[in-house]
């Protein structure tokens, strides 16, 4: 067996996560994690539902020490839950809270303050940095379902914490640890590996709430030390900077889920004084490459992974990548180890022998003075005539949609006009801001195909 550290920390005194009653040391966290291993049961899968990051970081790692495997579905639906019992009928719940858990096995975490003051019972003398197996299937996550039916992803512990490294490398981090607060949930591959991991592996230290309002956002970064990096998306990053509200100091950046425009990134580093970094990858990938979106449109690989074409067809491999994934995006890989994105290959359409992209539309229609949010949706369904019609859900409060038609016939060929163009008061985006393809489906049934337009 190759046995690989829980943590790159040496330092049992070092801040490993920040909460409301201030730092926990990376030795509490250890303390926190052996304690918690003694409740969960020997093996088996572990549906890990804590909303607060430490406490999940907590049972992440307890699981590790019991040979168990986290599973981090991106839905916490009835359906999600009744599929994952299906599948994996051993598993237990880990709860922090009331989360429904239809009637599943589950364990619900004692307070944070109770671990503190805790007997030091069995623990005494026992805090050495356990080593778990490289091999070990430490987590399966599931994609988003922005392109349909959500998909497991097997990641076993070696390759977790390569991830983590080299994104550390990647964002300087390894040389400059920083406080991490992150808008995004710790269980979707992005916030888990870019705030969890990264503490793990990379140095860091994270604040243990979710923030999602701008308020809550500048108040957790408040509670942090400097440096500060800010993991979030450009729909959480947009919400934070139309609020206008003050910020303290940040220092770097990250941003993924979605295409940045270079209008936000350039906003956001003019409010902020920070580098506005994004991060490229999949869950089936887990991350690949950085870039700093103001400096051009070209990605540069994370240390180890690579990239080959097929055809059409881009594959990541080596490095932490687990085995060979065929990427979704067309890609033109240029020299130095950078590529350029040209957006999925499920976003292209195709209209009286004119190509283009969703991702570009929407880009079209997310810049129109006004324009809260919108996406275009290309449904499955065909009218009595056999043609499928290009659908957008716009979000523009003060705006008719014949006012927002005009606008778009300013920026985009008439083929690709969307009919009807609908106007909402939201998207149904999810917690990392993407719009899950079942989501635009059920908008589209609802709002277009029962009105017989």
């Amino acid at each position: 067996m190759t046995g690989i550290p829980l943590f790159a920390h040496s330092n049992l005194d070092a801040v490993f996560a920040w909460n409301t009653d201030g730092p926990v040391s990376v030795g509490d966290y250890l303390a926190d994690v052996r304690w918690l291993s003694e409740q969960l049961p020997a093996a088996g899968h572990l549906l890990n539902l804590c909303h607060d990051r430490y406490r999940f970081a907590v049972g992440f790692a307890a699981g590790l020490l019991r040979g168990m495997t986290s599973l981090q579905p991106s839905s916490q639906s009835a359906e999600t839950f009744t599929r994952l019992q299906a599948e994996h009928p051993d598993l237990v719940c880990l709860c922090d809270g009331p989360s429904e858990t239809l009637g599943l096995p589950r364990i619900d975490f004692p307070a944070i303050p109770t671990l503190r003051v805790r007997p030091q019972t069995s623990l005494t003398g026992d805090l050495t940095i356990p080593q778990i197996s490289a091999d070990h299937l430490a987590a399966i996550l599931f994609t988003s379902g922005s392109t349909g039916l959500p998909q497991a992803q097997r990641k076993t512990w070696g390759k977790l914490v390569a991830n983590g490294c080299a994104e550390a490398i990647a964002l300087g981090l390894d040389r400059q640890p920083h406080a991490i607060v992150g808008t995004v949930p710790v269980q979707h591959s992005y916030g888990f590996e870019s705030t969890f991991l990264l503490a793990l592996h990379g140095g860091c230290a994270f604040w243990s709430g979710k923030p999602f309002y701008p308020q809550d956002i500048a108040s957790a970064l408040d509670a942090v030390p400097q440096p500060r990096l800010l993991v979030t998306t450009p729909f959480h990053l947009s919400a934070l900077l139309s609020a206008g509200i003050d910020l303290p100091p940040v220092d770097k950046l990250l941003s993924a889920t979605a295409a940045l425009s270079t209008a936000l990134a350039s906003e956001a580093e003019r409010r902020t004084g920070a580098p506005m970094l994004e991060i490229y990858g999949s869950t089936e990938s887990g991350q690949l490459a950085t870039r700093r979106t103001t400096e051009g449109a070209a990605w540069t690989l994370l240390p180890g992974v690579r990239l080959r074409q097929d055809g059409d067809e881009t594959i990541a491999c080596d490095g932490h990548v687990e085995g060979c994934v065929a990427l979704s995006d067309l890609i033109e890989l240029l020299p130095d180890r950078r590529f350029l994105l040209h957006g999925r290959q499920a976003d292209l359409i195709n209209i009286a022998g004119k190509r283009t992209s969703l991702a570009y539309l929407n880009h079209q229609l997310g810049a129109i003075p006004g324009v809260v949010d919108g996406a275009f949706f290309l449904p499955d369904d065909e009218d009595p005539d056999g043609i499928t019609r290009l659908t957008a859900f716009v979000v523009a409060p003060d705006l008719s949609a014949r006012q927002v038609t005009l606008a778009l016939r300013q920026r985009i060929d008439a083929l690709f006009l969307p009919r009807p163009l609908v106007l909402v008061d939201t998207l149904p985006r999810n917690s990392t801001g993407k719009l899950p393809r079942s989501e635009l489906q059920a908008l589209y049934a609802d709002k277009v195909s029962h009105d017989g337009r």
